[in-house]
């Protein structure tokens, strides 16, 4: 049981660092002046990483509950 809570939490933690970069590769830069007002943020892009987090996160909190 404590290998698969190691397991889990590496691969929670290569997901934090993994996954920006895998999201960034369908953007690119836009040159020239920047447009007025407020950038975009957020929206549907961030809910994947946001899920993953999530569901990682309980499922090491089960893990570890359980485990007592």
């Amino acid at each position: 049981m404590k290998r698969t809570i190691i397991l889990v939490t590496v691969a929670l933690a290569a997901m934090l660092v993994l996954a920006p970069m895998a999201m960034a590769q369908g953007t690119t830069m836009m040159s020239g002046s920047p447009s007025p007002g407020v950038p975009p943020s957020g929206g549907p892009a961030i809910l994947l990483p946001a899920a993953a987090l999530l569901l990682g996160s309980g499922i090491l909190t089960y893990a570890i509950l359980r485990r007592r």
